[in-house]
């Protein structure tokens, strides 16, 4: 990656179809503004766009593959809390493995298997809980295996389910003989002993505009070291102060980057240039 850019937002979907009339226009407004970003993806159609976006520029965008774990199952989704407000319908891939790895191949662009993990919170009753978390867990491991063979870090959603994310990280961590640097745990969402366990198994973790109206985890920020922190904006959603109730955009990554700062008292570019370098020790751009 050039040294021109002074930020990056790691994780953000600009390949959704909430940008489907503009994500050049956005991609170009961020590249400009001195950011670079990463495009990640959450099902088979959205890991060909992101790769496409990707390929288009030179240098600052990259992409993503995975299967998201809710997009395992048939779901309609609505979300009126403090993450934003959306809706949203997702319909059941099987993931297929050989599809995925010749599309990560077909690109060196591709810099990590991600958005993969287990999300607990979304499963909906009317289906055999207990079925859904097993399918869950069976395609993240097949998806942990893929990036394993590809050399490629993971980046990992985890909600209401670190109970079992956790154990799984340890015994492939120990299984493949996983060092440092190996993936990271997207908007985190535990506390300080989780994080702690997580920096343990060599991962890093991630935050979101989030943090700049829920203070949830302002301690967990002060006390973490900020060479195992990342920055991203999940865009589109979950816009931070000042931006709140609109579209997100990567651009915005400065305000986390700013509120990381105010709380462990450094400059928005300190931050924004430490959070960059890790972000390149993850991804190896």
């Amino acid at each position: 990656m050039s040294e021109k850019f002074k930020y990056i937002d790691t994780h953000c979907h600009l390949n959704f179809k909430e940008y489907k009339d503009d994500a050049d226009a956005v991609i170009e407004r961020t590249l400009s503004s001195e950011t670079a970003m990463i495009l990640v993806a959450s099902e088979f159609k959205t890991s060909e766009r992101a790769v496409s976006y990707a390929n288009k520029y030179d240098d600052g965008v990259y992409a993503t593959i995975g299967l998201h774990p809710m997009h395992l199952e048939n779901i309609l989704a609505e979300n009126h809390n403090d993450d934003g407000d959306y809706k949203f319908v997702t319909r059941a891939e099987e993931f297929d493995y050989q599809a995925y790895y010749d599309l990560a191949k077909s690109s060196n662009r591709v810099v990590a298997i991600g958005e993969i993990g287990l999300d607990y919170f979304h499963i909906d009753k009317s289906l055999d809980v207990a079925v859904t978390k097993a399918k869950q867990i069976k395609v993240f491991k097949e998806q942990l295996i893929l990036a394993h063979n590809l050399g490629l870090p993971v980046i990992i959603h985890c909600r209401e389910a670190h109970n079992d994310l956790l154990p799984i990280m340890t015994d492939f961590k120990k299984e493949y003989n996983k060092g440092e640097n190996w993936g990271v745990i997207h908007c985190f969402s535990g506390d300080l002993d989780l994080a702690e366990k997580y920096k343990a198994l060599g991962l890093m973790i991630s935050f979101t505009g989030l943090i700049t109206f829920a203070k949830n985890w302002d301690e967990v920020i002060k006390s973490f070291p900020l060479e195992k922190i990342m920055i991203e904006t999940d865009s589109p959603y979950m816009a931070p102060v000042p931006f709140r109730g609109t579209r997100n955009e990567p651009l915005h990554v400065r305000e986390v980057a700013r509120h990381i700062g105010i709380l462990k008292n450094l400059s928005m570019e300190d931050v924004g240039r430490t959070t960059y370098q890790n972000a390149r020790n993850v991804f190896k751009i």
